[in-house]
């Protein structure tokens, strides 16, 4: 199995190229949702799978890739738990999300890393309102207190 180091090192070499909507290092989200996850007591499993939850979704790494990595089942269920479809609802997310043991923590560490307002700060003001309503939105999907 792949250690918790080597799933960190493949997550910030396969997003090497990739900003956030601000222009940062796209590794600095996965490694605020990593920490998230584990201030929140995330296991080890969950952490992994919060290094790699945009992986298949923004195309750093492919799906037979996750299918043949060397980790356990539950960490490639929360990774695709994680990955959202194109046109899918919300709601179907949601609810797959809340169908996966482990995945809503990482969501909610993601969301949470998303809605940071130094994070939305940094974008224009249309586009910050509009994610804070879809943030918002997601949260009360997954049925997460405020904040």
């Amino acid at each position: 199995m792949l250690s918790l180091d080597e799933v960190e090192a493949i997550a910030r070499r396969a997003h090497a190229r990739q900003t956030d909507k601000a222009g940062r290092p796209y590794a600095e989200h996965l490694a605020a949702v990593a920490r998230g996850v584990a201030r929140r007591g995330g296991g080890t499993d969950q952490i992994a799978a919060a290094w790699l939850h945009d992986a298949i979704e923004d195309g750093a790494l492919s799906r037979a890739w996750l299918d043949a990595a060397a980790l356990p089942a539950a960490v490639r269920a929360m990774v695709l738990a994680m990955t959202k479809r194109p046109g899918e609802p919300p709601e179907e997310y949601a609810t797959r999300i809340l169908a996966v043991p482990g995945a809503s923590l990482i969501k909610e560490a993601d969301l949470a890393h998303n809605a940071d307002p130094d994070r939305l700060a940094a974008l224009d003001p249309v586009t910050a309102a509009r994610l804070t309503a879809k943030y918002a939105h997601m949260r009360g999907l997954l049925g997460l207190a405020d904040g």
